[in-house]
């Protein structure tokens, strides 16, 4: 009994903390992208204004699949958030399988995908098919390199690879300098920032899959999108970074690889659907082939 209200009281203790951190860090890279742009740029709190003033608002549905894919993007999206270890806060340790959190994390996109082509919306099944092609590319290099790591660590759980980094003293970021590239680059996809923002493309497709969302809805999926930027980078953090000891260690280093990507996209043009795919389907995946070669015929396992 008494476990199970530690899990329950943990669990909601990392969903607070993944979401009022992560909209924060939003808040000061939209800040971050108007100095660099030479704007002024809205006051850091500005998003949670934007998702409590939503949540308020009226909403025109366009039918029970659109409905049903929200609820079910941001459930599917709460879940996975469940099983990323933030530092010494862990809700469920041992199930914290690479393997699970993909699988979950798939429902949530699911989902939003269901949500939009079922608006009616042309922009918006456009934005979902950009999307979708553009995790085709992403995916391969990406699965590629964790197959490395799996392979080296003999486990697919993110605290264990966590724990075995600090405990080695080596993060892979050095141990594997050309996974973790690729990895970052693969991140860049999966948030999409630029260059690899063909999704959303405001000024093509006004926004793709979230063109017909406004209100509840609206909010709802600003919410869902801030706990899949936690995974990401959380995923990143655990694989390449060693985690952290403690939580405000992963909190750090969550802040220096979120603002490294934001910089990135700041300064950079957007690719073309077709441009992205080619891209990591020619460095990244050559490259993750290499780091996998490294790993298995030199590196070998760890002891």
């Amino acid at each position: 009994m008494i476990g199970m209200i530690i899990t329950i009281l943990s669990a909601i203790a990392l969903l607070i903390l993944a979401f009022a951190y992560t909209v924060t860090l939003e808040g000061i890279a939209r800040k971050i992208e108007a100095r660099i742009h030479r704007r002024c740029g809205p006051p850091f709190w500005q998003n949670f204004i934007d998702i409590f003033k939503s949540l308020t608002k009226h909403s025109i549905s366009h039918g029970f699949i659109f409905d049903f894919g929200v609820l079910m993007a941001l459930g599917g999206t709460i879940a996975t958030v469940l099983f990323i270890p933030a530092g010494n806060l862990v809700v469920f340790p041992g199930l914290d399988n690479v393997f699970v959190i993909i699988y979950l994390l798939a429902i949530g996109l699911l989902g939003m995908a269901m949500s939009a082509v079922g608006s009616g919306n042309p922009n918006a099944s456009i934005g979902i098919g950009r999307a979708l092609t553009q995790m085709l590319g992403y995916e391969l290099p990406f699965m590629i390199v964790l197959l490395g790591v799996f392979f080296h660590f003999r486990t697919s759980s993110l605290s264990e690879l966590a724990m075995l980094q600090n405990s080695g003293g080596t993060y892979n970021v050095l141990i594997m300098p050309i996974g973790a590239v690729v990895g970052f680059v693969s991140l860049m996809g999966m948030l999409g920032k630029k260059p690899f923002d063909t999704f959303i493309a405001p000024a093509e497709i006004a926004s793709g899959p979230l063109v017909e969302y406004s209100g509840k809805y609206l909010g709802l999926l600003m919410t869902q999108h801030a706990f899949g930027t936690f995974i990401e980078i959380g995923l990143f953090v655990n694989l390449f970074l060693g985690g952290g000891k403690t939580i405000w260690e992963f909190l750090l280093k969550f802040f220096l690889v979120y603002f490294l990507a934001v910089i990135i996209s700041s300064i950079m043009p957007r690719f073309r659907v077709e441009q992205a795919v080619k891209f990591y389907w020619k460095w990244p995946l050559i490259l993750s082939f290499i780091q996998v070669v490294i790993v298995v015929f030199i590196m070998g396992r760890r002891v």
